[in-house]
C-alpha cells in the first residue's frame, strides 16, 4: 500500500521541498510543531527504524548529514531536535521511515 510519503516521492502529491538527492527527500511538515519542522524521508520504502537492514544503514548517515546541513541553512544550530517515531505506540502515523528536524523556538521537555 502506498503511503503519503511514497506519493510525494513519486511526484504524485506536492510538497514544499527543501532538499533532494538520490536517496533522500526533505520538505516542510504540513502540520509543524515549531517554526522549523522539516521531514527528512529516505526514498527507499522502509516501514520504520526496526526495518532497516545492514544494507540500509547508510540512510541513517545520509539523514544525519542532511539534518546538519538544513540546521545550518535554517539557522537553528543553537538548538534543534532530530527524531523518528517507530511504531504506532511511539506516535508513528505514516509508516514510511522518516525523521523530524524541529527547531526555531525554545523547545520544552515534552517527548514529541
Amino acid at each position: 500500500m502506498s503511503s503519503i510519503f511514497d506519493q510525494i516521492i513519486e511526484g504524485k502529491l506536492p510538497c514544499d521541498k527543501v532538499y533532494e538527492d538520490d536517496t533522500i527527500l526533505a520538505f516542510h511538515d504540513i502540520a509543524p510543531q515549531a517554526p522549523i519542522h522539516i521531514l527528512i524521508v529516505p526514498k527507499k520504502k522502509i516501514k520504520g527504524l526496526q526495518d532497516l537492514t545492514a544494507q540500509d544503514m547508510h540512510l541513517l548517515e545520509d539523514a544525519v548529514r542532511i539534518a546538519q546541513k538544513l540546521a545550518k541553512q535554517f539557522d537553528i544550530l543553537e538548538g534543534y531536535r532530530f527524531l523518528t517515531n517507530n511504531g504506532a505506540l511511539a506516535g508513528q502515523t505514516v509508516f514510511h521511515l522518516h525523521f523530524h528536524l524541529i527547531g526555531g523556538k525554545q523547545l520544552g521537555h515534552e517527548l514529541a
